[in-house]
């Protein structure tokens, strides 16, 4: 299994293929980071990778599937927790007034006592821009404090987002599949 989906290195997207490598597969496969889903749907359609991952939280998922439609097929799909997220400031600002985030962490705790909310594409970004002193205060993994615990400290500890993820691939499951509801027997309906 050759898996694609959206780096950079060490975010969750990463973590979740290698737990299913892990899991579903011992562990043999391998993975492709891409910089957008796009560019991993169309790998899959042209055969590069044989599979893409992809977090449904993630903003560009529907419009992934409406690209992609009869092109790439949802194999698989199942629930992950992301790494520990955390809401971290600089120490030395008592009181930060701007946030940098990733637009899915946005309703994980209250921003109200922030002026200025900074959208980043990742939440890798948000611990970058938080080690460089570029932002005063994020929401990213909570493992970035043990880079810099001198500069950083912990507002808030979040923990994992729950997410639904789906693997796609370009063949269909069959309509037999234990994970197709679309063949209920017509002949016998259902009454809710």
């Amino acid at each position: 299994m050759h898996i694609a989906t959206l780096g950079p290195s060490g975010n969750n997207h990463e973590l979740i293929a290698l737990r299913y490598l892990n899991m579903r597969c011992s562990g043999e496969g391998s993975i492709t980071l891409f910089t957008q889903f796009e560019d991993a749907f169309k790998a899959l359609i042209n055969g590069q990778v044989s599979h893409v991952l992809q977090c449904t939280a993630h903003f560009s998922h529907s419009d992934c599937v409406g690209r992609f439609m009869h092109r790439a097929y949802p194999v698989d799909t199942f629930i992950a927790g992301s790494k520990p997220l955390a809401l971290i400031a600089q120490r030395a600002l008592t009181h930060p007034t701007q946030i940098a985030l990733q637009p899915a962490t946005r309703y994980y705790t209250d921003l109200t006592g922030f002026e200025e909310i900074i959208e980043a594409p990742t939440t890798v970004a948000v611990a970058e821009g938080l080690l460089s002193e570029q932002f005063e205060a994020g929401i990213c993994a909570e493992e970035v404090l043990a880079q810099a615990p001198e500069q950083l400290r912990l507002v808030q500890s979040l923990g994992p987002a729950l997410d639904t993820w789906v693997m796609f691939a370009t063949t269909p499951l069959p309509l037999s599949s234990p994970l197709r509801l679309d063949h209920e027997d017509d002949n016998h309906p259902r009454h809710y």
